[in-house]
């Protein structure tokens, strides 16, 4: 909530006053102040923007930092180094084995276009601490060669992705990354929800199912396979069918019980839906699925209420998506 939002900002604006005395922090209430609200373009609540040199134009927005402590990580990247320099596996242990994530840059030197969209990424993901190496040592003791990022999840490295010059969309790994902070596949929940809209990935796809049933762990393994496969691309969701709380977002996508097991996906952009065109939830099914939508080639689902009975029986005929077609065309 905004409430808390505003707490925790104002715990960072204290914790930051002894640190970096340079930084100021300020509050505006847009319900009185309509001229800023129009010319910053503040559209959604709260929205926390970053002024860089006393310039007002183009001010850098900080998306998705909710705490006090990732406020100030954000603020000290900005305007600091925003990754540690590593010269010794000692080093790059204590950062891998302070916190449950953490992202290591390996590089064979620092002056490239990878380093550059590393250090940018770690500008973008305040949430988890970044470090980098040259050190021919630290990449040899992790079994590195070349440029490459390296997430590590509880002390273990999960995910390596190499880092090709000029190829690397900063974009794509804030993304990548920002999913490790979640699990594979994410359970739906009132916890997980506000984390699930937190992650910058646009595209959401959702398998309805009931957990008891006798078919789930087949269902979920092959869910979770195709999960790694789409990683930073598509995020994984499962919706317990089972879950009264759950309700609403049945509504939402007018799935029934005789639809289940069913699998969506969702575009947060355009609030556009598209159904899987299988019944069953095999990896080939999902992964030809997520592939066609990822290409642009999945047909948009558009749900359509039942023909009602009379609809022809009056001079205005009754229409609805089902019949539309066949009647006017």
């Amino acid at each position: 909530s905004s409430q808390d939002l505003s707490e925790e900002f104002a715990e960072a604006a204290r914790q930051l006053k002894k640190e970096a005395p340079g930084i100021q922090f300020g509050k505006i209430d847009v319900t009185h102040q309509h001229d800023l609200r129009k010319e910053f373009n503040i559209q959604a609540f709260p929205t926390v923007k970053f002024f860089v040199n006393g310039s007002r134009e183009d001010p850098i927005d900080c998306k998705g930092v909710r705490k006090a402590s990732t406020f100030i990580t954000w603020v000290k990247r900005r305007t600091g180094p925003s990754t540690v320099l590593i010269n010794s596996t000692d080093q790059a242990e204590a950062i891998i084995k302070a916190d449950d994530l953490a992202v290591i840059g390996f590089f064979r030197e620092l002056h490239n276009d990878s380093v550059e969209v590393f250090c940018e990424t770690a500008r973008d993901v305040p949430e988890m601490p970044f470090g980098m190496t040259t050190s021919g040592d630290v990449c040899a003791n992790y079994g590195i060669q070349g440029n490459s990022l390296v997430v590590f999840k509880k002390g273990k490295p999960v995910h390596n992705e190499v880092l090709e010059d000029g190829r690397q969309n900063k974009l794509g790994l804030t993304r990548l990354i920002k999913t490790f902070t979640l699990d594979l596949v994410t359970e739906y929940n009132i916890e997980t929800s506000v984390k699930i809209f937190d992650v910058p990935v646009e595209n959401h796809i959702l398998l309805f199912t009931p957990t008891n049933s006798e078919t789930f762990n087949e269902i979920y393994e092959n869910y979770q396979s195709a999960a790694a496969e789409f990683r930073g691309q598509i995020l994984f969701v499962l919706v317990d069918t089972n879950e009264a709380r759950n309700g609403r977002i049945f509504e939402y996508f007018r799935i029934r019980d005789i639809d289940v097991p069913a699998v969506r996906i969702l575009n947060l952009t355009s609030d556009a839906k598209y159904k899987m065109p299988a019944d069953e939830v095999t990896m080939e099914n999902l992964k030809e699925f997520c592939q066609s939508y990822l290409d642009g080639k999945a047909k948009q689902h558009l749900p359509s209420e039942k023909i009602p009975q009379d609809w022809d029986k009056m001079p205005v005929k009754v229409l609805v998506g089902k019949n539309f077609n066949s009647i006017i065309f």
